[in-house]
Formats: C-alpha cells, sequence, structure tokens
C-alpha cells in the first residue's frame, strides 16, 4: 500500500510545525496573512507565499516549462482570495544551476498568463544561479503574492452556523500537490499521464470575486471558504470553521477526476490516504448561507453542493 508518508512527505510533522510557528507569532495559521494598513484604517494588506513542490520533477521530465509558472501564482493568489482580498502584484523567486534562457522564457511567460489570470501585476523578482547547488537541468521556484481588503469584507468563518450550505468548485486534477505520492506510484509510467499530471492548477481568483460582489448586490455573503492544498478535505476545510460547528462532506456529490483513481487502483492507496492528500476532484471549498445558494449558483453555475455545516468540533465528516 502506497501512503504519502513512504514516499517521503509527513503531513502531520508539517501540521505541527505550523502549529509552532503560530505560537511563537501573530496572525499566521490562515491560507494568509493580514497586516492592517498604517496609514488606512478601513483595510488590510494580505499576502501569501509559496512554491509548485515536487510537481517541477514532472516539468522537467517532460522538458515542459510553459505551465509550471502559472501553478506558482495559482498556488499564492488562491491562498489570498479565501479571505476576500483582491490580489494586487505578484513577484517570483527563479532558482538554478546554470541559466537555460529558453527554459527561463517559458517560466516567466507561464509566471505572466498566471498574473493574467489572476488580475495581478508582476512587479519583480530574483533569478539565481547556484552552481552545484542544483542538478543540471533542474530549478527552483518560489512565489510572492500581496493583495488588499477591507476590512468590513473580511471573509474569516466567524458568522458560520450549523445548517450553513456548503458549495465547491471542481479542481483542474491534482494542482500543485501530493507529486511526491504520484511519482512514487506511477513511477515510470509518468509520461503516460503526462497530460493529466501537468495541468495546471486552477485559479480561482476571478470567480470566486464575481461570486463575492454578486452576493453582496443580493445582500448575501461568503461566509467561509478553503482553499484545497495539501493536507485535502480534512486539513483544509475546518482551517475557516469556528470551534462549535464541523463540516460534513457528501463525497456522492461531485466525481473524483479519473486518474485519481487510476493512482488508488494503481497504489493500493487506501480512501484516508487520498483524502488526506490530494483535492479528490474539489479545488476550492465556499461556505454560505442556505438562502445564497441560488443566487449564487446563478452566479457561478459551475457550483456544486458538496455538504452542510453541523454541530461539531472543528472538523471535516467525509461521508460515502
Amino acid at each position: 500500500m502506497s501512503t504519502y508518508k513512504k514516499a517521503g512527505v509527513d503531513i502531520i510533522a508539517g501540521d505541527k510545525f505550523v502549529d509552532f510557528i503560530a505560537a511563537k507569532t501573530k496572525g499566521i495559521g490562515g491560507f494568509a496573512g493580514l497586516f492592517p494598513v498604517p496609514c488606512n484604517k478601513e483595510y488590510s494588506l494580505v499576502a501569501s507565499t509559496d512554491g509548485v513542490g515536487t510537481k517541477l520533477k514532472l516539468a522537467f521530465l517532460l522538458n515542459k516549462h510553459d505551465t509550471i509558472g502559472i501553478d506558482l501564482v495559482a498556488m499564492c493568489v488562491n491562498d489570498l482570495v479565501v479571505c476576500g482580498a483582491t490580489p494586487l502584484f505578484f513577484l517570483d523567486y527563479y532558482a538554478t544551476a546554470k541559466l537555460d534562457l529558453n527554459a527561463g522564457k517559458k517560466i516567466i511567460a507561464g509566471i505572466l498568463e498566471g498574473c493574467r489570470q489572476a488580475n495581478s501585476a508582476l512587479i519583480g523578482g530574483e533569478t539565481a544561479e547556484m552552481p552545484g547547488f542544483y542538478q543540471k537541468g533542474e530549478y527552483d521556484l518560489a512565489g510572492f503574492s500581496v493583495g488588499m481588503v477591507k476590512n468590513s469584507e473580511i471573509i474569516d468563518g466567524r458568522k458560520i452556523k450549523a445548517g450553513d450550505i456548503l458549495l465547491a468548485l471542481p479542481s483542474s486534477g491534482f494542482h500543485s500537490n501530493g507529486f511526491s505520492l504520484v511519482r512514487a506510484v506511477f513511477g515510470k509510467e509518468l509520461k503516460k499521464y503526462a497530460k493529466q499530471l501537468i495541468t495546471p492548477t486552477r485559479i480561482y481568483v476571478k470567480d470566486i470575486l464575481k461570486l463575492k460582489a454578486g452576493l453582496a448586490k443580493q445582500k448575501k455573503e461568503i461566509l467561509g471558504m478553503a482553499h484545497i492544498t495539501g493536507s485535502g478535505l480534512p486539513g483544509n476545510v475546518p482551517r475557516f470553521l469556528p470551534k462549535n460547528v464541523s463540516a460534513k462532506l457528501d463525497t456522492k456529490k461531485w466525481k473524483v477526476p479519473q486518474v485519481m483513481q487510476i493512482l488508488q487502483k494503481k497504489g493500493k492507496v487506501s480512501d484516508k490516504e487520498m483524502y488526506d492528500t490530494f483535492n479528490m476532484g474539489l479545488g476550492m471549498v465556499i461556505c454560505v448561507k442556505r438562502d445564497a445558494v441560488a443566487g449564487a449558483k446563478k452566479i457561478l453555475p459551475e457550483l456544486i453542493e458538496v455538504g452542510e455545516i453541523v454541530k461539531g468540533n472543528k472538523t471535516a465528516i467525509l461521508e460515502k
């Protein structure tokens, strides 16, 4: 049986490290960090940083570098938008043993495309050549996104109560999480599933801001959101819940992407391991009041009703 831990990634240790950092700082632990604007008390700056993990190994293997920059932007801006923020600008860090101009141009083109999809400006970054540190033909990427939100419009989950409804937007595939397990399971067959695996992470910024504005016109609101990344639905949905409730998700309400089903069967991966590692077909989970569901679906017809809020202790309950 294949597991993420056997593939080299310990989610529990990672969560403990985040808890340690959160205990030593203020405001860390959410999807993005908020900082009050000193000269304008009505607004907060919002910042997020991320990478694309070992999905880079797939880009190296396929010699395909034109979409990995989209993944980089997506992993940052999707974390910003869950608190209601509008992304403003983006910076990147690109490090390699020796600069390959052709690959570099494609990487930057992908970053620019991601910024276009997110209505965000690429204002700078750093390119570092580090001979002897990286393997030939390999590189690493990190992204940094900054946005802004009106304090009265911050989405933080505090208003969520039992009976509220969970909606979701589909993912475009594995996005940029779980690729250590993906590579361990598929091994030499990675190229066979290359098209499904290299598909870039979906950027939800325009959809979420459209939903936020549309619901506001209806005198409704988004109560909470989760970007489904590492730790999957069980690890991310509880991050927007208040202490006295849980999220009950009906896994029969949506279809798990075929390539994930193939991976599970091929690697003999348990259901729990799959849901703890991958997004399982949902990229963004959104909580609204029951009377806002119909209006939300009119704004974004792609929304799927996937569950509801129940009394509990800040957990995600997966019903099969």
